[in-house]
């Protein structure tokens, strides 16, 4: 009689392999997320960038923004944006209040930068 060979049986390959898909399947999962999340929080920071550019321009223009609510598109780093800027007039009154939203065009539903600044009269 001969000795058994030193091999694999057909459902230890079967279980092996289960195991790899398994694996396989959460690794690529956690791949895909962490693409997903690198790719919101860029946007994120750009939007964050475009707000405070905004912010700055109002902060140093010449003219005193009136009250009320300001919409306009950007371009900035090769994507296309929109900010939305409320204006309220504060307490002092050489003061104004300036509420900066600014969207994606991409998904204009949620915006993915809030700013709030200040421009005094001058």
């Amino acid at each position: 009689m001969r000795g058994r060979c030193g091999g694999f049986t057909l459902l230890e390959i079967l279980v092996a392999l289960a195991v790899l898909g398994a694996s396989m399947g959460a690794l690529i999962q956690t791949a895909g997320s962490f693409t997903y999340n690198q790719a919101y929080l860029r946007d994120r920071t750009l939007a964050e960038w475009v707000a405070r550019n905004h912010l700055v321009e109002q902060q140093l223009a010449p003219t005193w923004p009136s009250p009320g609510q300001k919409k306009d598109e950007v371009e900035y780093a090769e994507r296309q944006w929109q900010w939305v800027m409320q204006v309220t007039q504060t307490g002092d009154k050489d003061l104004r209040r300036l509420d900066i939203e600014v969207f994606s065009l991409d998904d204009p539903e949620q915006a993915l930068a809030h700013l709030t600044g200040f421009v005094e009269r001058r």
